[in-house]
């Protein structure tokens, strides 16, 4: 039997639907974004419906990462970013539980899909612009002309523009690359251990090997998906403390 590394991030419609000739099926990536939000709000409802002074597992969890977020953006913007705490949050918690569940056996994983980390970095990029012009009017121009020698501004300029331009692809590329090639290479290790173990004989003694490195590898999975929410998050903290406060950052 043949197994495709590459099935899992195929996109399957669920409930097939078209209007006005546009296909909106319900997707398994929308089932699993209903999943997802599903599971932050549950897990944050039960965090906080029994407060009390001595915090349970649950609730140490919630607020850990309130003060992680609370204290990564106050390092990266200053108090002025904490305006920004919610939508912040929200973004690192769908981040975190889309890697995390992702890992699940027969789930799928949203972020490994870049139409959807290209839309979450095209959505930050517009808040910082808005930011931007909201704060500084047209004075947020001055964000892509440097400090520098008059003749410098010839070449330095096109540079900012352009690595502005191009944020929301890294941003996006970022996460989406990380997130295929670690779940590409768990199928490719499970389809040893399948081929293996079943080949009988002193060959299927051969497919503990790949097994703990699944394990191994699994672990590591569950730290990259911590380490890309974190990345997506500072990032945008970055994005907007620069729009808050231009050149202050150089």
């Amino acid at each position: 039997m043949k197994m495709n590394p590459m099935e899992q991030f195929a996109v399957k419609p669920l409930i097939p639907l078209h209007i006005a000739g546009y296909d909106v099926s319900f997707t398994n990536q929308a089932l699993w974004m209903f999943i997802v939000v599903g599971a932050i709000t549950l897990f944050m409802g039960l965090a906080v419906s029994k407060r009390s002074l001595v915090p349970s597992r649950m609730q140490s969890m919630a607020e850990i990462s309130y003060e992680f977020v609370a204290n990564m953006i106050g390092t990266a913007t200053g108090e002025d970013g904490l305006r920004f705490f919610p939508f912040i949050f929200t973004l690192f918690m769908f981040v975190l539980f889309s890697n995390v569940l992702g890992l699940l056996p027969g789930s799928f994983t949203v972020t490994s899909q870049i139409a959807v980390t290209f839309a979450l970095a095209a959505f930050v990029i517009l808040l910082v612009i808005v930011t931007g012009f909201l704060t500084h009017g047209i004075g947020f121009l001055k964000l892509f002309v440097p400090k520098a020698p008059a003749l410098l501004l010839l070449l330095l300029v096109p540079i900012e523009v352009i690595s502005f331009l191009t944020r929301p692809i890294s941003l996006s590329v970022r996460l989406f690359a990380n997130m295929l090639a670690g779940h590409t290479m768990l199928k490719v290790f499970a389809t040893f251990v399948i081929a293996l173990g079943g080949a009988g004989g002193a060959l299927s003694l051969l497919s503990v090997a790949p097994m703990f490195l699944i394990v191994a590898i699994t672990a590591l999975e569950l730290l990259v998906a911590f380490l890309q929410a974190y990345v997506f998050a500072i990032l945008t903290c970055i994005y907007l403390g620069e729009a808050l406060h231009l050149h202050d950052h150089h």
